[in-house]
């Protein structure tokens, strides 16, 4: 046994060690009830607190702007798939929305839409194996579209965009599941933001969606009850029981990441690390990075080994000295290093001297 295990998985992910230790804690005996998280009403004063802070810390945190409400959906990103079309391609006559494949969650966006929209993909990065964001010109936003959809963060192949499109009058919508509060973005840019749970916020099953307020209300008469972002926000997203542990520990990330500094200091950090690896990336030939430089995301460090079938040797020898979960994706193989935000640089220093060692043996 080694004496720290250290997860590199893509999701979900590990949480905060503090955070952990805080559940541990109050398991059996939230705030001196008697009773565990799990176990009160959704309805009842002191989960509704929970709630509330919750939501009160991520506008703290992000500086969102009054006009966003912050909601707690179901089903993860991959429900707002779907959630997205329904609440908003009735804005416009021709229920155009408009998509930009640069992964495979991007991808699986856009095809879900399409049976709900008229959906069309306006740039994409699958002939180049997703190695990069695609170039996307503002001429070819139609002005006339309901939305435009991007994926922000390419988790299985380690791009993310560094500049987001302009589009004018044409809402920007984008999913930011495995990015979200790891760097400063300006909110006001976007109608809507959503992210699944798993990467940096919590457990996996639900979603957070932050919507502008004047993109509500035009959900069509068939969304069904528990996918209509407008009801949602009508009822504090408790129309149904919602998932009562998730919404603690969101609260206690967020918390968390308060004390860290906020975003700014996160984000400060998360370049220092994604910067580490890289470094033992381009030192040599022995590794190969998946995203083109210029592209490259601060989460999710994706590399192949330049001498085939080596991966096998190194996940296993990296498993060994308590480096968890680093294998890549099985559509693109090879390695994969997700350092979300509670990823401590220990860790990736202890990945960056291993791959280091690996070469010096193995080159």
């Amino acid at each position: 046994m080694v004496d720290k295990i250290y997860n590199f998985g893509a999701g979900p992910a590990m949480l905060p060690e503090p955070v952990m230790q805080q559940i541990q804690k109050e398991w059996l005996d939230f705030e001196g009830m008697g009773v565990s998280i799990i176990e009160i009403s959704h309805r009842a004063k002191e989960f509704v607190a929970v709630l509330d802070e919750a939501q009160s810390l991520f506008r703290e945190l992000t500086g969102l702007p009054d006009n966003y409400r912050v909601l707690f959906v179901h089903g993860g990103a991959r429900m707002q798939f779907s959630a997205l079309p329904l609440n908003f391609a009735g804005r416009v006559p021709s229920r155009k929305c408009l998509y930009v494949e640069s992964g495979n969650f991007a991808g699986l966006a856009a095809k879900e839409a399409k049976t709900f929209c008229d959906m069309e993909i306006i740039a994409s990065s699958a002939e180049a194996d997703y190695n990069c964001i695609p170039e996307l010109d503002s001429g070819q936003i139609d002005q006339d579209a309901a939305y435009l959809h991007i994926t922000s963060n390419n988790t299985l192949y380690g791009t993310r965009w560094n500049q987001f499109p302009e589009t004018g009058k044409v809402p920007l919508i984008a999913d930011m599941t495995s990015e979200l509060l790891s760097r400063q973005i300006d909110y006001n840019k976007f109608g809507v933001v959503y992210a699944g749970l798993q990467k940096n916020l919590g457990p996996s099953g639900m979603a957070m969606v932050i919507v502008r307020d004047d993109l509500l209300g035009y959900a069509e008469k068939k969304t069904p009850t528990l996918l209509n972002y407008t009801q949602c926000d009508k009822d504090n997203s408790l129309t149904n029981t919602t998932n009562t542990f998730a919404v603690y520990v969101i609260k206690l990330v967020l918390e968390w990441l308060k004390g860290q500094g906020g975003i700014a200091a996160i984000e400060q950090l998360n370049e220092q690390k994604s910067a580490r690896l890289y470094k033992v990336i381009d030192g040599s030939d022995f590794y190969r990075s998946i995203a083109q430089p210029k592209h490259r995301s601060i989460m999710n460090v994706s590399f192949k080994l330049a001498i085939e079938g080596l991966d096998v040797k190194f996940l296993e020898e990296a498993n060994d000295v308590g480096l968890y979960a680093l294998k890549g994706h099985r559509n693109v193989g090879g390695v994969r290093a997700s350092i979300y935000n509670p990823m401590p640089l220990a860790g990736v220093e202890k990945l960056a001297s291993f791959m280091e060692e690996f070469e010096c043996k193995n080159g």
